[in-house]
């Protein structure tokens, strides 16, 4: 069997060049491979390498699928979702093809790959698989409606010498109006570039803002560990891993390893961010809330 290597010119600043070679020559060492030059399409992916930055979208997938779902003649929308919307199970509501609104919701999940924007309208709309009601699909036409106008939006990175690890994380407290769970969101950037985000509900009933936000910076200091780790296995070590956060109860209790009844409630395993921060691997700080970056992974937020 013949593989195919793709080569990104832009890779962790001035030692792209070197270890493209080291990997070309190892990999052809062990299999038959041909080397078809740079990287410009892949499963959906669009890429653009330019002089000193790579911009990564997926506008000609996101085009067919609005054609796919009839929306190309829609009219377009501002936001993925309305600030006011509050999506239930809506029991009374009418049902809809369940196989057409999974075939949308699954074919906005692999646009996310490049499309933050639309992560926490795309995952609230998951929810509702099971039983899709008119509510759901009126909203998930929305996001497309907001697609739509937006096909060519993406990620831009730029090559840097700095390649600090550092996140953001957030909560909408009781977010859910079904059962009233929170919704974690994080963001984490190497250097300058945006590499990773998440928008996670929950699998429990937060009783404060402070414990939602907790275990949203529990998460959030998990995936930075993991990140650091793949990091290391390409030479790029980690100092202190700096979190933002814009809750100071949550950060006093993740520096406080007294249990008292404010936080003796709060699951173990979200504790564990307190050795990380003993150790001197994450270091929490506070962000204001209009700085707060992962806002957009928890709510639906305004135009402006």
């Amino acid at each position: 069997m013949i593989a195919q290597i793709y080569v990104d010119d832009i890779v962790f600043g001035g030692m792209s060049e070197k270890m493209v070679q080291q990997f070309v020559q190892q990999m052809q060492s062990e299999f038959e491979m041909s080397l078809v030059g740079e990287l410009t399409y892949f499963l959906g992916l669009q890429v653009k390498q330019m002089e000193d930055t790579i911009f990564v979208s997926q506008s000609k997938y996101a085009k067919n699928m609005i054609k796919k779902f009839g929306m190309d003649t829609a009219a377009h929308k501002r936001t993925p979702a309305a600030t006011h919307l509050k999506l239930t199970k809506d029991e009374n509501g009418i049902d809809v093809d369940q196989s057409l609104y999974r075939s949308m919701i699954g074919s906005l999940l692999y646009l996310t790959a490049s499309r933050p924007d639309i992560t926490f309208a795309v995952g609230v709309c998951e929810r509702y698989q099971a039983k899709p009601k008119m509510s759901h699909l009126v909203q998930v036409k929305r996001i497309l409606k907001y697609i739509k106008g937006t096909s060519d939006y993406g990620i831009l990175y730029s090559q840097t010498k700095n390649s600090t690890l550092i996140g953001y994380c957030d909560a909408d407290w009781a977010g859910s109006a079904d059962d009233r769970k929170s919704t974690s969101g994080g963001c984490f950037f190497l250097g300058d570039n945006l590499i990773s985000w998440f928008s996670k509900k929950h699998n429990c009933v937060s009783l404060s803002t402070a414990e939602a936000e907790y275990i949203a910076a529990g998460s959030s200091c998990s995936q930075l560990m993991w990140m650091k780790q793949m990091l290391k296995e390409y030479n790029v070590d980690q100092d202190v891993m700096t979190l933002y956060c814009d809750n100071l109860s949550a950060i006093n209790i993740s520096k406080n390893p007294v249990q008292h009844s404010r936080t003796k409630h709060i699951d173990i395993r979200h504790h564990f961010i307190r050795d990380l921060v003993e150790e001197n691997c994450v270091e929490l700080k506070h962000i204001g809330t209009s700085e707060q970056l992962a806002d957009i992974f928890t709510k639906a937020l305004d135009a402006n």
